[in-house]
């Protein structure tokens, strides 16, 4: 089972308690952009076999949601931070990097 520490109110919470929310750290585009970008932004997303950044919401605790660092392969949690982050925190990445020394890094 997955256990996600919400950095919010610092609950660590099962799965059942949370709501995906699909991948972080993307560029959102709306009214007034091209058709192109609105595609890729709608459409296509990464779906790697390995790290992967996540957006999840503590649906049956404080309602906030937040971002997760894990492996999609092993359910390996590297790590949680607050969803208005622009990329994950150094401590995350070197995490990572010691488990995943293969790993090409945050992009």
């Amino acid at each position: 089972m997955l256990i996600l520490h919400c950095p919010y109110c610092g609950v660590r919470a099962e799965e059942t308690e949370l709501s995906p929310g699909g991948e972080a750290h993307l560029k959102r585009f709306g009214p007034g952009s091209d058709d192109d970008a609105f595609e890729a932004y709608m459409f296509a997303r990464k779906n790697p076999k390995g790290v992967h950044f996540e957006r999840w919401r503590h649906a049956y605790g404080c309602g906030k949601w937040f971002l997760a660092a894990r492996c999609t392969a092993t359910l390996e949690v590297f790590g949680t931070y607050p969803a208005q982050s622009t990329e994950p925190p150094a401590e995350i990445i070197e995490k990572i990097k010691a488990k995943r020394p293969e790993w090409k890094g945050f992009s």
